[in-house]
């Protein structure tokens, strides 16, 4: 079972910048993709990035691409999501996750089967 750590998040004012970063227990997977995804209140879960361990290819949704940044740390086994830029609709909590095997789908939440527990990033107009 695999176990992802959330970190990071906090209270910015627009403009300002926050990185996340997501531990991962293992890696027992000889192919992954590792993701953010983001909830706001009221709305259903969307997909933020993600990125493919081996190789590093990225994908970022429309309405952070520019801004925000996938990257990831071997030796660690976590992932980052700097964020540049911030404005209030960038508000929510936060969740990475991983999804085995490659990169079909990697915008649906449901190809992904471990979740962090999520950490919460408000923006402040």
């Amino acid at each position: 079972q695999v176990q992802l750590v959330e970190s990071g998040g906090g209270l910015v004012q627009a403009g300002g910048s926050l990185r996340l970063s997501c531990a991962a227990s293992e890696r027992t997977f000889s192919s992954y993709v590792m993701g953010w995804f983001r909830q706001a209140p009221g709305k259903e879960r969307e997909f933020v990035a993600a990125i493919l361990w081996s190789g590093g290819s990225t994908w970022y949704a429309d309405s952070v691409k520019g801004r925000f940044t996938i990257s990831r740390d071997n030796a660690k086994n976590t992932v980052y999501l700097q964020m540049n830029s911030l404005n209030a609709e960038d508000t929510a909590v936060y969740y990475c996750a991983v999804k085995p095997g490659n990169s079909d789908r990697y915008y649906r939440e449901f190809s992904y089967r471990y979740w962090g527990q999520g950490t919460q990033v408000t923006v402040s107009s």
